[in-house]
């Protein structure tokens, strides 16, 4: 693309989220980052100078979005700003790809897909465990049918938060759950393989970060279509390394994958299953194969988004997969606050 033809982009939020998406943007010549916002414009300007953007600089997303038109604005602000944000880039004209989760509320959601609809801009959400290489190839060989007929899927989302409060503690919010903060990666992950859960039910407690204002671990269990079953495990004060380890059990095989390792695992039941696919492993049965980790892969999103906007090739994660997400995960914190099963309603 020449100069005139680079597609203008915004950043609104300039912490470490938009430094993860600024990394990505950066390395790419079809797009240039013409402004940044964040309440604290401190942090623009270190990002303007660490990158050499001369972008222009806002500390309110409202001045920015009238003062210039964007081809995508990227969201990355704490979760409780999502909506507001996303919404004023959809009525300014702007194509938006929103960070995760898309809101804490399913109402906000609601209206953040009525604000795409009716400008008829795109709205993504960074759901990054869909870009996340090794699950990728694990869902590839999900629906190649590789490991038989789909019985049981597990996933977690185990990460100490002990240290990791945010700017003005931003995760430390009665209303940020972390099974709508962090496990909606998870939570995300087992739908796009295993379809949409009808109905669950979930236990939590509160024994490590007993300073916060939310149950720090939570077990949620699933009935997907299919008669499949999943679990979803939660902690954000476990002392471990963060991981999302997945687990797919077949009828013919097993997957067991995570994000943070160089390798994974499929055992299969006969060695012919493989067909010839990854060499012979053990007897033909257990394969460890090489994973590019990526589990932040920012640029696969931002790919993703322009490849929408230029192209018009579908989007791979829209708004509405994003409203679903949450929408279960509100049916986890209802189940866990409750006692009861929680039946799952797809209103979107």
């Amino acid at each position: 693309m020449n100069e005139k033809t680079l597609l203008k982009y915004a950043v609104i939020g300039c912490g470490s989220f938009g430094r993860h998406h600024i990394d990505a943007l950066v390395l790419r010549r079809d797009i240039e980052i013409v402004a940044l916002c964040d309440k604290h414009i401190e942090k623009c300007h270190e990002v303007n100078e660490k990158y050499s953007l001369n972008a222009q600089c806002f500390d309110d997303y409202n001045e920015m979005l009238s003062s210039m038109k964007f081809d995508i604005v990227t969201v990355a602000t704490s979760d409780k700003a999502h909506a507001g944000a996303t919404i004023a880039a959809l009525n300014a004209g702007s194509h938006v790809l929103c960070e995760k989760p898309m809101s804490l509320f399913v109402d906000e959601c609601k209206d953040m897909v009525t604000a795409a609809d009716k400008t008829g801009k795109l709205l993504m959400v960074g759901q990054i465990g869909r870009f996340a290489p090794a699950f990728i190839e694990a869902k590839k060989f999900v629906d190649q049918g590789l490991i038989g007929e789909l019985f049981f899927i597990e996933s977690e989302y185990a990460h100490d938060y002990s240290h990791a409060r945010g700017t003005d503690d931003w995760r430390v919010d009665p209303d940020r759950e972390p099974i709508i903060g962090g496990a909606c990666h998870a939570i995300d992950l087992i739908r796009w393989i295993a379809g949409d859960p009808v109905e669950t039910t979930a236990y939590s407690n509160h024994k490590v970060l007993t300073d916060w204002p939310v149950d720090d671990a939570t077990v949620a269990i699933f009935k997907f279509p299919n008669n499949v079953i999943g679990k979803v495990f939660t902690s954000i004060g476990c002392k471990r390394e963060y991981t999302m380890r997945t687990v797919i059990y077949g009828t013919k095989g097993t997957i067991t994958v995570d994000n943070t390792s160089s390798e994974f695992t499929i055992n299969l039941s006969d060695g012919n299953l493989a067909d010839g696919m990854f060499g012979a492993g053990e007897a033909g049965i257990k394969h460890k194969l090489k994973a590019n980790i990526n589990n932040h892969n920012t640029a696969g999103e931002h790919a993703a988004m322009i490849d929408s906007v230029v192209n018009g090739a579908p989007l791979l994660m829209t708004g509405r997969e994003g409203a679903k997400t949450v929408m279960v995960c509100r049916a986890v914190v209802e189940s866990a606050k409750t006692g009861k099963a929680v039946k799952i309603e797809y209103d979107i």
